[in-house]
């Protein structure tokens, strides 16, 4: 059986240290090339919001 691994820090809620999990991903600046990433907290349902550079090697959600 494999060993369960907690998530990094960086993934908890700064609110109640639930886990955060993607939500949704949209464009902020097309010019600056820059996409909003929304995570939601699984424990307490708080959104918080990053703003983080494209990355072009990736396909887009949509083409999924």
């Amino acid at each position: 059986m494999r060993t369960l691994v907690e998530p990094p820090p960086s993934s908890r809620c700064d609110l109640c240290g639930g886990e955060l999990r993607l939500k949704q991903i949209e464009s902020a600046n097309r010019t600056l090339d820059l996409d909003n990433e929304i995570f939601i907290c699984i424990k307490c349902g708080r959104e918080q919001a990053c703003t983080v550079s494209h990355d072009h090697s990736l396909p887009s959600p949509k083409a999924a």
